[in-house]
C-alpha cells in the first residue's frame, strides 16, 4: 500500500513538467491581489511550477546528508525569487527574461536527471541567479497590484511549499529505480527547450 501511494505520489510530481508543456502564460497580464492570489500566482505558469519543483527534487535527490544540504537551494530561490520580484515591481528591466526562465529548466532538468552533486556555494549561486529571473516576471506581473506585500507574502509561501512538495518527492525516490527521476529531469528539459524555442 506504501509502494503504491509512493508510485502515485511519484508520477503525479512526475507529470508536473508534461502538463508545463501546454503553458501559454495564463496569468500573464492578470492583476488579483491578497494572498490568496498571491499563493496562487506560481501555480498559474506552470513553467515557474516546474522549476520550483524541480529544485527541490534535486536538493533531494543530490545531497549527501539530509541537514543541511536540503536546504541550501530552495531557501536561495526563494530568498532571490523575492529580490527579483522586487526589482520588477521596481520596474527594474534585465534582459532576456524569458530566455532565462527557459534556460533554468534547461539545467534543472538536467541536475535532477543526473543528481549532479555541486557545492553549496555553487548551488546556491546557480538556483539564486535563475531566482531572479523568474521573480522578475512574477514582479512585472504584480505590477500595480494593492497590498503588494501581502500579495508577495503569499507568493514566497507557494514557492516554499512546492520547494517542499519536490524535496519530499526527491527524498522519497532517492533509493526508487533511477528511471523515475530522469523522466522528471527529461520533462523538465522539454519544457525549457520547448520554451527556448518560443523565445528565440
Amino acid at each position: 500500500m506504501r509502494r503504491a501511494a509512493l508510485k502515485t505520489l511519484a508520477l503525479a510530481t512526475l507529470a508536473l513538467p508534461l502538463a508545463a508543456l501546454a503553458h501559454t502564460g495564463a496569468d500573464a497580464g492578470v492583476h488579483h491581489h491578497g494572498l490568496l492570489a498571491g499563493f496562487m500566482h506560481p501555480l498559474t505558469g506552470a513553467d515557474h511550477l516546474a522549476a520550483m519543483v524541480a529544485v527541490g527534487l534535486w536538493s533531494a535527490l543530490a545531497a549527501r546528508r539530509a541537514w543541511p544540504d536540503l536546504l541550501w537551494a530552495p531557501l536561495a530561490f526563494a530568498g532571490m525569487l523575492l529580490a527579483g520580484a522586487l526589482m520588477g515591481l521596481a520596474g527594474l528591466q534585465l534582459p532576456a527574461v524569458e530566455p532565462m526562465i527557459a534556460a533554468s529548466l534547461l539545467v534543472l532538468g538536467l541536475l535532477v536527471a543526473t543528481r549532479a552533486h555541486l557545492p553549496a556555494g555553487v548551488a546556491v549561486s546557480v538556483v539564486g541567479l535563475f531566482a531572479v529571473f523568474h521573480g522578475v516576471a512574477h514582479g512585472r506581473e504584480l505590477a500595480g497590484t494593492q497590498d503588494v506585500a501581502i500579495t508577495l507574502a503569499g507568493m514566497v509561501a507557494a514557492t516554499l511549499l512546492l520547494h517542499t512538495a519536490g524535496i519530499v518527492v526527491g527524498w522519497a525516490l532517492r533509493h526508487a529505480n533511477a528511471w523515475l527521476p530522469r523522466i522528471a529531469g527529461a520533462g523538465v528539459v522539454a519544457l525549457g527547450a520547448a520554451l527556448l524555442a518560443q523565445a528565440a
